[in-house]
């Protein structure tokens, strides 16, 4: 099997054990046991430590998104829908380990781990825009994923906690969080990241 695929294997193994025993080297050899590998697999898959583990999980979901983001008819949308589509996504494909998700958010932004949770964040919002067809290069480039990445941590944050059926609490705030940026101006990407940062949860 190739190394990728067993990476992704034992990921999705892992999940299910994260919300008992934390995203530690315990879930992830119970992952790779369940996977149906030795357990020293799951070091040499991830010999970088559990922060590795979290970052290769939003790589995967994202490729996930994108994937079933190409089956949609995008081209027939607004580009607000096309961006509010890819949130939505991504929030349904993770539903199913939801503590996973909320307990990954407190383990990035421990330190050494916070900037990861600034690169993961980014690049889910610029692969929701890419697959929005944005082409921009310009200063718009950053702007729009900074933006984004505020609509993002905000609804997920409100998803954690969200128990309407169906979460259509969830996607009436996402609607509300797209209606508001589409309306921004032109702002310093900086600050908006540095605010969506902070409004991060440390504990859970």
């Amino acid at each position: 099997m190739e190394r990728a695929a067993a990476k992704e294997n034992i990921l999705v193994a892992t999940l299910p054990h994260v919300p008992t025993d934390g995203w530690t080297r315990r879930a992830l050899m119970a992952g790779a046991h369940d996977a149906g590998f030795a357990s020293d697999m799951a070091m040499r898959a991830f010999p970088d430590g559990m922060g590795a583990v979290v970052d290769f999980m939003s790589a995967y979901f994202d490729a996930r998104m994108l994937a079933a983001l190409a089956k949609r008819d995008l081209a027939r949308m607004r580009v607000r829908d096309r961006v509010k589509e890819g949130v939505r996504l991504r929030l349904e494909l993770v539903h199913p380990h939801r503590e996973a998700v909320r307990r990954a958010l407190s383990l990035r932004l421990l330190s050494p781990n916070a900037g990861s949770a600034t690169g993961a964040a980014w690049r889910t919002a610029s692969a929701i825009w890419y697959a929005a067809g944005d082409e921009s290069t310009d200063f718009n480039y950053y702007t729009k994923r900074a933006i984004l990445v505020g609509v993002h941590v905000a609804t997920t944050l409100y998803w954690l906690d969200d128990r309407s059926e169906d979460c259509a609490d969830t996607w009436a705030f996402l609607d509300r969080r797209i209606a508001n940026a589409m309306a921004i101006p032109n702002l310093d990407p900086r600050s908006i990241l540095g605010r969506c940062l902070r409004a991060l949860p440390i504990s859970g």
